[in-house]
């Protein structure tokens, strides 16, 4: 697979941020948030699902910047206990509910792509951060 250029990283690094903004920062109260990830955790199997999609998709993302293997791994066992732990009744929950896996994930792919490629521009990230949910423009994605 050839290196992916610092557009391509940037773009995977943003996405990382969608992620862990959603699936774990959701609403923020201080230094402490819930995202759709602990909320879903109260809901039987659909908690999980959601939580192994939202790893797949973040290691997948992973894997397109080019993330090296240690960063692959701890990724993996972050969204794979997250998502174990979820199927565990009552205790799964708790631990559902408290452990970050997305966030912890997705800073290890950001980390890893920052010491290759740098971090996308301030103001693409504040973007990111207001609307995590809507995609970013033309423009937007250029100056990433």
């Amino acid at each position: 697979m050839s290196q992916p250029t610092p557009h391509e990283a940037h773009r995977a690094w943003l996405m990382a941020e969608r992620i862990k903004l959603i699936s774990d920062r959701l609403i923020g109260l201080g230094p402490f948030g819930v995202g759709l990830d602990g909320l879903l955790a109260f809901v039987p199997i659909v908690g999980g699902v959601y939580s192994l999609i939202a790893g797949i998709w973040l290691i997948a993302e992973g894997v397109r910047a080019g993330a090296n293997p240690w960063t692959l791994a701890r990724m993996t066992f972050y969204v794979g206990f997250r998502t174990a732990a979820a199927e565990v009744p009552l205790a799964g929950q708790a631990v559902d509910f408290f452990f970050r896996g997305h966030l912890m994930a997705a800073v290890a792919l950001q980390k890893d792509i920052a010491a290759r490629h740098g971090a996308p521009s301030q103001e693409v990230i504040d973007q990111v951060r207001r609307r995590p949910f809507a995609a970013l423009s033309a423009d937007e994605r250029a100056r990433a």
